[in-house]
C-alpha cells in the first residue's frame, strides 16, 4: 500500500513539475533547485552568486520547515524573495512552487528554488527546474556522494562550499571526487565565501548559470 501512495504521489507531482516547467520557460526564467544539507551555505551561495550576475535579476523561493529567516537575508539585498514553509515536511514538491513563483513573479532572470535542508528526499521530487545544483560542504567530509548517492547522481552541477576549511578539517578532494565520479559527471565548482574574505570560485559557477540563461533565448 505504501509503494502504491508513493508512486501517486509522484506521478502527480511530476504532472504539476511538468506545468513549472512550462511557466518558467514562458517567462524566460532559469529555475535552479538547489538543494543541500542544512549548513552547506545553500543561502550564502545565492547572495554571492546574485553579485555576480549583474544584469540579469535574480529571484529565490526560499524553502525551509520554519522561520522566514532566510528569505529576508536576501530581500535586504535586493533579490526577490518568497518564503514556503513547509511545517515539518523535509523537502519542497511542484505544488508550493507555483505559488512562491508567482509571488516573486518575475518575466525574465534566474530564480533559485532553495530547497529543504536535507540530503535525501529533495533527490526524489522534480520541481520543474533546468538545471539542479547541489552545495556539498567541506565540513560535511568527503565521504558524503559514497553515502548519499541519489542526490549526487541526481545534480546537475555540484558546489563544494567552505573550500577554505580542508587543511582544518582533514577534507580528501580525491575521495571526494572519486566518490562522485562512480555516479555522475556533473561539474564542481570549488568555492570559498568566508566573512570578510574575497569571494574564491564563485565567478566560476556564475558563468556557469549565465551560459545556462542565455541558452533560454
Amino acid at each position: 500500500m505504501k509503494v502504491i501512495l508513493m508512486k501517486k504521489l509522484l506521478e502527480a507531482n511530476d504532472r504539476l513539475a511538468e506545468e513549472n516547467r512550462a511557466y518558467f520557460s514562458g517567462r524566460h526564467l532559469l529555475a535552479v533547485n538547489l538543494m543541500g544539507s542544512p549548513g552547506s551555505g545553500k543561502t550564502t551561495l545565492i547572495s554571492a552568486v546574485a553579485k555576480e550576475l549583474p544584469g540579469i535579476p535574480v529571484g529565490v523561493v526560499e524553502g525551509d520547515i520554519a522561520s522566514s529567516i532566510d528569505a529576508e537575508k536576501l530581500e535586504k539585498q535586493g533579490i526577490r524573495s518568497a518564503q514556503i514553509n513547509t511545517c515539518g515536511e523535509c523537502h519542497l514538491d511542484s505544488h508550493v512552487i507555483r505559488d512562491g513563483a508567482e509571488q516573486i513573479d518575475m518575466r525574465d532572470g534566474i530564480i533559485f528554488i532553495e530547497n529543504v535542508g536535507n540530503l535525501i528526499c529533495p533527490a526524489e521530487f522534480d520541481l520543474g527546474e533546468a538545471t539542479r545544483v547541489l552545495a556539498a560542504s567541506v565540513p560535511e567530509g568527503d565521504d558524503k556522494p559514497f553515502k548519499y548517492t541519489p542526490m549526487f547522481s541526481y545534480a546537475d552541477a555540484v558546489v563544494l562550499t567552505k573550500c577554505d576549511l580542508k587543511e582544518a578539517v582533514g577534507f580528501d578532494t580525491e575521495n571526494f571526487s572519486k566518490g562522485l565520479r562512480a555516479v555522475s559527471k556533473a561539474p564542481v565548482f570549488e568555492v570559498s565565501l568566508k566573512d570578510g574574505a574575497q569571494p574564491l570560485g564563485i565567478a566560476k559557477f556564475a558563468e556557469y548559470l549565465k551560459e545556462k540563461y542565455l541558452a533560454l533565448k
